[in-house]
């Protein structure tokens, strides 16, 4: 049966009036639905009988509780949801401080290859529903802790733009959870017609996956640059206006004797030279198999640093959840593999 949860206002408008309920119960059932966070449709009390029982023979709420968990001596968790048969998706909750990050999911696997990402290497399995990303930050055990979400678990958001917009929808507007779009980060590895749709639809931050500023380096890491070259990315960007409270930075890991030299702080300062924005550097998380190696702290540091001195306000993203398959798809592959072994 088709799931209720994750529906947007203007679907539930239509599901109402093939109903032929009053068209108020549209918004009723959000209300249920996000505000209330039932997990039965009989527990809309405000809606008549005949109304319940039209939706039950059409429609389950549709939450599922994660499968797995593993807690990090840090406090970070990964859990493991289910999408279909012997496919599996993870988000990682990261508390710090005043502030409890979700990081979600938005397919399963991803087709996009990039050297670096363990994701990757699982391929592309298929497109998470609306339901099945906000499943996971509904179904979170700290769901009510929650501070932010951001859009870098599991797969490429922009390539599945439509689910993607439709959840922030939901988690931002008023008849649903009523967030805030500066608690919402998306992030991208640059698919441009899907990005320029986002920034005039959303209000949401944007994440840029750069890793290098180099072209034919990061054609290397990220086959992506074959098609949206980082310059192209950079130019559209430059089109809107940062300078409000939407925000845009650049991810950036580092990987020992690639991208992490004095020749890459000074291309990066002169491309991102008058851009308001933020470099977030990452820690490599080594996967197997991989050539790529991470950089030493010094290194790092060093980096951060120079790049702050030339006017790029830039940070260090904490490592968490080393502990516990930091690196996102670690988890969601090895209960991949261990199911299929067990068939």
């Amino acid at each position: 049966m088709e799931t209720l949860f994750g529906k947007t206002l203007q679907e539930l408008v239509v599901i109402v009036k093939e109903a032929g309920l009053p068209s108020f119960t549209s918004k009723q059932i959000a209300d249920w639905l996000y505000k209330h966070h039932i997990s039965e449709i009989d527990e809309m009390t405000n809606i008549s009988k005949k109304g319940r029982d039209y939706l039950k023979s059409k429609f389950v709420i549709g939450l599922a509780n994660p499968v797995n968990v593993q807690a990090s001596i840090d406090g970070t968790k990964k859990y493991l949801f289910k999408s279909g048969d012997h496919r599996f998706i993870e988000a990682a909750y990261i508390p710090d401080d005043d502030r409890a990050t979700l990081c979600v999911s938005s397919q399963v696997g991803c087709k996009m290859g990039c050297l670096f990402c363990m994701t990757g290497k699982q391929g592309f399995q298929g497109q998470l529903t609306v339901n099945e990303i906000l499943n996971q930050i509904r179904s979170l055990p700290e769901f009510h802790q929650l501070t932010n979400v951001v859009y870098m678990g599991m797969g490429e958001p922009f390539d599945n733009l439509e689910s993607v917009l439709k959840s922030t929808e939901i988690l931002s507007s008023d008849w649903g959870y009523g967030w805030s779009p500066k608690r919402i980060t998306v992030s991208t590895i640059g698919i441009i017609p899907a990005m320029r749709e986002f920034l005039n639809k959303s209000s949401c931050h944007l994440a840029v996956s750069m890793h290098s500023p180099f072209e034919d380096e990061r054609r290397k890491l990220m086959p992506i640059e074959n098609v949206y070259h980082i310059s192209d990315v950079l130019s559209l960007l430059k089109e809107y206006d940062w300078t409000g409270q939407r925000r845009v930075s650049f991810e950036y890991i580092l990987f020992k004797g690639v991208n992490d030299t004095p020749k890459h702080i000074n291309e990066l300062a002169r491309i991102l030279n008058g851009f308001k924005c933020r470099v977030n550097l990452i820690r490599f998380h080594s996967i197997p198999n991989s050539p790529l190696e991470p950089s030493d702290e010094e290194t790092i540091q060093f980096f951060k640093t120079r790049l702050n001195s030339k006017g790029v306000l830039t940070t260090i993203r904490a490592s968490r959840g080393q502990d516990i398959y930091a690196a996102c798809g670690l988890l969601s592959t090895k209960e991949l593999v261990k199911r299929q072994e067990e068939d």
